[in-house]
């Protein structure tokens, strides 16, 4: 593992080195490494994050595809688990070319060298932002539901995602969880280009990653299975995390079989039990 300082940040990366010390899949190209999925990329994230301390965490993913990705750093640091939801503002014709994003509590940010160069007009932009800030606020009742948002103030927030590419999406949450004043920001994600996580680690207290590939072109080529993540994987992934409760190593024989396993009940359960009807 190395850590390296850029502006007042902190960058730690871990790369595997001759032998695939992490047990991913190596792509048949020959030096780039996949993850086989997102819970996959998750775990191996998670076990890097294990390896500081992080005082009063709360693990914050970028939906949807940051989910499954941030539920298992959620479960392995034993902190709660929240989104931000952020919409990436495409260009008209070129919606995958980002020009800036949108996030919940107003935040905009933009790339005036993209607007520029696609000689996007004031109209062009605002008629852009209106659609995605309208998806976005119908995607915060679909995931959150009943579900309050976690206070951020004076916690230590790490934000997950499954790969930056610009970084404009985690730029727009960095500057929500700024004004709602987190004590310390920490990006977590498997993989980024050196460029973006050079420019994110000026922008929070720290960057941790897994992998920066050359040749990077899109965060989906670096996973075997890059299925797109559902809004009902979202509120399914959330309810599951809420539901932590007391985990306790049970045994239940049935005839002559007998089932060991870790059983988990819910905060707020009062008992579990079966009965004929």
């Amino acid at each position: 593992m190395s850590e390296h300082k850029s502006g007042h940040a902190s960058v730690t990366e871990r790369v595997a080195d001759g032998l695939d010390l992490w047990g991913r899949l190596r792509d048949a190209r020959g030096d780039i490494t996949v993850f086989a999925d997102r819970r996959e990329a998750g775990r191996r994230l998670a076990q890097l994050l294990a390896t500081s301390q992080f005082d009063d965490p709360l693990v914050i993913a970028l939906p949807r595809g940051g989910v499954p990705v941030a539920f298992e750093v959620a479960a392995a640091l034993d902190a709660p688990l929240d989104i931000l939801v952020v919409r990436k503002l495409g260009v008209p014709w070129q919606p995958e070319l980002g020009m800036g994003a949108v996030g919940e509590g107003g935040v905009r940010t933009f790339n005036a060298s993209v607007i520029a160069a696609a000689g996007l007009t004031d109209a062009d932009v605002n008629e852009v932002i209106a659609r995605e800030e309208t998806e976005m606020a119908q995607r915060v009742q679909r995931y959150r539901r009943a579900r309050p948002r976690e206070p951020v103030t004076g916690r230590t927030v790490i934000l997950v995602d499954d790969g930056l590419a610009t970084g404009f999406t985690a730029r727009a949450a960095v500057d929500f969880l700024r004004r709602e004043k987190a004590r310390r920001i920490v990006v977590a994600v498997p993989l980024a280009p050196a460029e973006t996580i050079a420019e994110m680690a000026e922008l929070v207290d720290e960057v941790v990653c897994l992998e920066a590939p050359r040749g990077f072109s899109a965060v989906g080529q670096f996973y075997r299975d890059f299925t797109q993540v559902s809004d009902q994987d979202v509120a399914d992934l959330l309810a599951l995390s809420d539901a932590h409760g007391v985990t306790e190593n049970v045994n239940i024989l049935i005839d002559k079989c007998r089932l060991e396993d870790n059983l988990t009940v819910p905060d707020g359960v009062r008992g579990v039990g079966s009965g004929k009807r």
